[in-house]
């Protein structure tokens, strides 16, 4: 059964960029959740990739606004499977733009594998 669950394709995003934030412990102004929040919202946005090649993606939202999953833009390659899925929400006044990178792969990718894998680029998640 681990085998089988080990070599089950996927898509994840595996990169962050959110700007004005330097470091996953960082804070974005006018957003109520801090970035390790945001992180682990968006690890569990559920991605469907319709080709082999990595995907940029991107949320570009000015407050108020609750910022959902079905807010992320890509192109037509990619499926959103679960857009009501809650990411972040952001005050009157403030803007949230953060790009991401997303990539098909199989079984489990560790952060520190995504960070070595493309140096020095994002946040890996």
């Amino acid at each position: 059964r681990r085998v089988m669950l080990a070599s089950l394709p996927g898509a994840a995003i595996t990169s962050i960029q959110i700007d004005g934030v330097l470091h996953e412990f960082s804070t974005v102004q006018g957003v109520t959740e801090d970035v390790t929040q945001i992180i682990l919202n968006l690890k569990q946005v559920a991605l469907k990739i319709d080709s082999e090649d990595a995907k940029d993606l991107e949320i570009d939202v000015k407050g108020p606004a609750e910022v959902t999953a079905a807010d992320i833009q890509g192109d037509g390659d990619v499926t959103i499977l679960n857009s009501d899925l809650h990411i972040a929400t952001v005050s009157d006044g403030a803007e949230l733009h953060v790009k991401m990178t997303a990539d098909k792969g199989r079984g489990y990718s560790s952060a520190d594998d995504n960070k070595t894998r493309m140096e020095g680029l994002a946040i890996g998640v």
